[in-house]
């Protein structure tokens, strides 16, 4: 049982990495909104493609009032839903194991 304590303790661990990672990219984008970046940077462009696929799904639903509040939101949704419930639900299973 401890392989598979380990291998469930390694996902959770490697899952807070991406939930981090995203958060930062949420971040840098939306500061990066206030200013011009050279639209042909890769790594602008990385992060475009990178967030724009939640802030895209987040602005269906969440009207903009002359300030997107959608990288907020996912922000939000990511550390609460991501961090806060996936990853430590995962530490209890292996916990229990």
């Amino acid at each position: 049982m401890q392989i598979l304590q380990l291998l469930i303790i390694a996902i959770a661990k490697l899952l807070n990495i991406v939930f981090s990672a995203y958060e930062l990219a949420f971040v840098v984008t939306a500061i990066l909104s206030w200013f011009s970046p050279d639209p042909y940077n890769p790594l602008y462009r990385l992060l475009l493609r990178m967030t724009d696929p939640v802030l895209n799904f987040i602005r269906r639903y969440v009207p903009a009032y002359g300030v997107d509040f959608s990288p907020f939101i996912a922000l939000l949704l990511f550390q609460y839903i991501g961090q806060g419930f996936l990853v430590k639900t995962l530490y209890i299973i292996a916990s229990s194991l």
